[in-house]
């Protein structure tokens, strides 16, 4: 069979084709190798250099590899945080002609670590937390978008710095399936593998001498449950809020904000008792708060501001009739534009703006209104906050951003 080479970018078989395909994964001399920490893996992998990128060669046979190629660019496209796939490549022999073993290609993930190579110093219990936290993230993640991991463990997983915690990237989606959507059953299984593998890897690296002596293998498995219930409560649990509470949504958006997580979808069903509000978080990449903005109103502004609009604009739309009844969402976001957010920032006199834009003035307001509506406890509306923003916060701030008041 002639060596097949299937990849994402047209340019990277190019590239491929300089390695020394015709040899074992574990047989390629040093020239081409990358000398970078790998974690323990069931199959051989080796980093190499192709052109300017590192990447990641894994030895396992054809249809695996080809699943776990389609997966990973499945991750890819729903945002899960994961290594990229690169190609597969098929059809290896050896000079004598003998078959070798497909392999899969990934990117290496810059600044990353598998955890064995962050226990070569003994790690402080603390920062063993902060892996068990990023590591129930990345589960919670994979389970909203419907992928059963099958295989969590602190091996499968790479770990990058991420402004003094950790964030954990999936390496390994050999045993993964993707679903519409998973069953407490499905979760649940994936969970206890998580809790037995974590355990088992703990109690190999106290064997070896390389754990902390205050950490308890079993406990720290344990913990990854924990940790996972109750960001997954926090994430899917149905809210009831009385009549008029509106406040109390945002409430609930800036502690989703907080976790990482943002509201993509948002349901309001109104009952004889209050308003029935059901989050449905979905994890984003960088910069997409501000291109959905535009792409909904044509508004131009930073990503943190981007997203506070457009959480305020997602929460207008759904008390709007028409939203139920299925208009579309860039007929319903110019409405707001032109009803909503233009009159507010008009009511804000120009000589007061200073060097504020729209957007960071409209933020402003919306950050008024969140302080006040605390302060009464009932949703002032935005009509009176602005008001009260003109009144007395713009003149004693010179049109600059400020804090606002604990």
């Amino acid at each position: 069979m002639a060596l097949q080479i299937s990849a994402t970018n047209p340019e990277h078989p190019a590239l491929l084709l300089a390695l020394p395909w015709h040899l074992p994964l574990e047989r390629w001399p040093e020239e081409y190798l990358v000398p970078l920490p790998r974690g323990i893996s069931r199959h051989v992998v080796r980093y190499a250099r192709a052109g300017d990128e590192v990447i990641a060669v894994k030895e396992l046979a054809e249809r695996p590899a080809l699943r776990e190629y389609g997966l990973l660019r499945d991750l890819d496209r729903l945002g899960i945080p994961a290594v990229d796939a690169l190609g597969v490549v098929t059809g290896r022999a050896d000079p004598a002609g003998r078959p070798l073993e497909p392999v899969l290609i990934t990117r290496h993930l810059g600044g990353s670590m598998p955890y064995r190579s962050m226990f070569e110093t003994t790690l402080r219990p603390a920062t063993m937390h902060r892996l068990m936290d990023a590591l129930a993230v990345l589960l919670v993640r994979l389970h909203l978008a419907g992928f059963a991991w099958g295989d969590c463990s602190l091996s499968n997983t790479l770990f990058r710095r991420d402004a003094g915690a950790y964030a954990a990237y999936l390496v390994d989606a050999e045993t993964g399936e993707l679903h519409p959507r998973l069953s407490p059953g499905q979760r649940d299984y994936d969970l206890d593998l998580a809790r037995v593998n974590i355990s088992g890897e703990l109690l190999d690296l106290e064997a070896s001498g390389a754990l902390h002596p205050s950490v308890d293998p079993v406990d720290f498995g344990t913990e990854i449950c924990a940790r996972y219930g109750s960001l997954w409560q926090e994430l899917t649990r149905t809210s009831v809020y009385p009549a008029g509470k509106y406040h109390y949504i945002e409430r609930r958006i800036r502690r989703l904000n907080d976790l990482g997580f943002d509201v993509a979808e948002m349901q309001i069903e109104h009952a004889s008792n209050g308003d029935t509000v059901t989050f449905v978080p979905k994890v984003v990449d960088a910069g997409h708060h501000q291109r959905q903005l535009l792409r909904l109103t044509g508004l131009d502004a930073e990503e943190n501001q981007a997203r506070r609009l457009l959480n305020d604009l997602e929460s207008w739309m759904a008390t709007q009739e028409d939203y139920a009844d299925g208009a579309r969402p860039e007929v319903l976001a110019h409405r707001w534009v032109r009803e909503v957010f233009r009159p507010t920032v008009r009511a804000v006199p120009r000589e007061l703006r200073g060097t504020m834009d729209m957007a960071e003035i409209y933020h402003e307001l919306l950050e008024h209104r969140w302080y006040l509506s605390e302060r009464a406890q009932h949703d002032i509306g935005l009509d009176t906050a602005t008001e009260d923003y003109v009144t007395h916060v713009l003149p004693r701030a010179g049109g600059t951003p400020r804090p606002l008041p604990e």
